[in-house]
């Protein structure tokens, strides 16, 4: 989401190359390039002017180093104004209370929901036993939503379809949770309009009455800067403790991210990305401000490859690369694995310096079928010596997987490309680099 902003950022600094040291000359046209494109990218400009006049005074204060260039200073102070604007540390929920209540507010339409049925995702891969409360009261497919979300992710739904009573339901949800021992009870609720005064009227009872330890506002990104002004809205009669933002996957301008936490005044906890129930990231500034300017983010990227690859599988596929036994079904495997992690365009723009690279291309997610297609055609023989696969294979299993010969012939030769690299690898004693030429992430 943050592509225009980083290539406009990175053109800012472009004007310092070359320059000997920062004066106010140079650093005021750099500046207002700054300026600009935040804004262009949908920050409050209050907010924007702000940052970029404590840019200047910081850069203005420092000596330049012969070791590294005006631009490279600059961009290291922008770096830290863009983590102090988004709030300079991750802040966890407040899972305190038995049971802990988590309430979900926000706008119609802004992914409350699916959020909710995400965070207890997130939250039951901690080991935590989650309630899902259905107290949307006024939309009928939202119990069903939450519903089908639950039995995707194994989580209860606590529902009552009949009652239009939404604190009767989280109530009795409640004690639903004491009774089975649901040590976290997140409550989804219907989405309301700021100026709709009975609605934020039922959302204050709701919080007033069972005095959650946690109250998050969900706000869809793509909105922009009017994000900002309904966050603040909810925040003056709610007082929330945190922000949770929604399709930050999409083609917007980003500046909600950019603005929120200095407008309310109240951290960003989580980020969200499509539909997939495992697209949830705990929010951290830092991160987010290293993405902005080009810089990736790989501590994100390792933690998600820790949390997917199992580390015996590691231990028992490095054994098969140093004995040269690599084979297909491990391969396909590798494929799983990785699909597992996430959106691979969003993915990749964790790598330092592919943000730019991938503007523009379109990265399906689904390019892999093909290959796992081929591969799930073949018999086991054939996964374990693809060298047994003479032109007669090749046409039952490009007929089979729906693919053509020459995607066969293609997948195969890669194949064989890459065993041969691994065991050249492995006579130079690469074993660790050999599982890295398959798999990035392999410990």
């Amino acid at each position: 989401m943050f592509d225009s902003l980083s290539i406009k950022l990175e053109k800012a600094f472009q004007s310092l190359k070359g320059q000997g040291r920062i004066t106010e000359i140079n650093v005021a046209g750099t500046i207002k390039e700054i300026r600009k494109a935040l804004i262009d990218a949908d920050v409050n400009y209050k907010v924007a002017k702000e940052v970029t006049d404590e840019i200047r005074v910081k850069a203005l204060g420092q000596n330049v180093l012969t070791a590294i260039s005006p631009g490279q200073l600059l961009v290291k102070i922008t770096n830290d104004e863009l983590t102090a604007l988004m709030g300079s540390e991750s802040v966890d929920i407040n899972l305190s209370g038995n049971p802990s209540i988590i309430l979900i507010a926000g706008l119609q339409g802004s992914g409350k929901t699916t959020f909710s049925g995400k965070l207890a995702n997130y939250l039951k891969k901690q080991g935590r036993q989650v309630l899902l409360t259905a107290c949307d009261i006024y939309r009928p497919a939202a119990i069903d939503q939450l519903k089908v979300l639950g039995e995707q992710i194994g989580v209860e739904v606590y529902a009552e379809p009949e009652n239009k009573d939404a604190l009767k339901i989280a109530r009795a949800a409640i004690e639903h949770a004491r009774k089975n021992n649901h040590r976290i009870v997140i409550v989804d609720t219907a989405g309301r309009l700021a100026v709709d005064e009975e609605m934020m009227n039922e959302i204050a009872r709701l919080k007033e009455a069972l005095n959650p330890s946690e109250t998050l506002f969900v706000v869809d990104s793509m909105t922009g800067q009017d994000a900002v002004n309904t966050a603040k809205a909810f925040n003056d009669r709610l007082n929330f403790d945190g922000v949770v933002l929604t399709k930050l996957d999409g083609d917007t301008r980003g500046g909600a991210a950019l603005s929120i936490r200095r407008v309310v005044e109240k951290p960003i906890k989580y980020i969200s990305t499509g539909e997939k129930m495992d697209a949830i990231d705990r929010f951290y500034p830092d991160r987010m401000a290293g993405r902005i300017l080009g810089m990736g983010d790989v501590v994100s990227l390792v933690e998600k490859a820790q949390q997917t690859f199992d580390e015996e599988e590691a231990k028992r596929l490095s054994k098969k690369l140093r004995q040269n036994q690599f084979d297909l079904n491990d391969f396909l495997g590798q494929l799983e694995q990785i699909k597992k992690m996430g959106n691979m365009k969003d993915l990749l723009g964790m790598i330092p310096g592919m943000g730019k690279a991938l503007k523009g291309v379109d990265i399906d997610d689904n390019s892999f079928k093909p290959i796992e297609a081929i591969i799930r055609s073949m018999t086991l023989e054939e996964r374990q010596n693809p060298d047994i696969i003479n032109g007669s294979r090749k046409n039952r299993i490009a007929k089979g997987s729906g693919t053509s010969v020459p995607q066969v012939n293609q997948l195969l030769k890669q194949f064989g490309d890459m065993r041969k690299m691994m065991k050249t690898m492995n006579k130079m004693g690469g074993g660790k680099r050999a599982l890295s030429a398959i798999n990035p992430f392999g410990r």
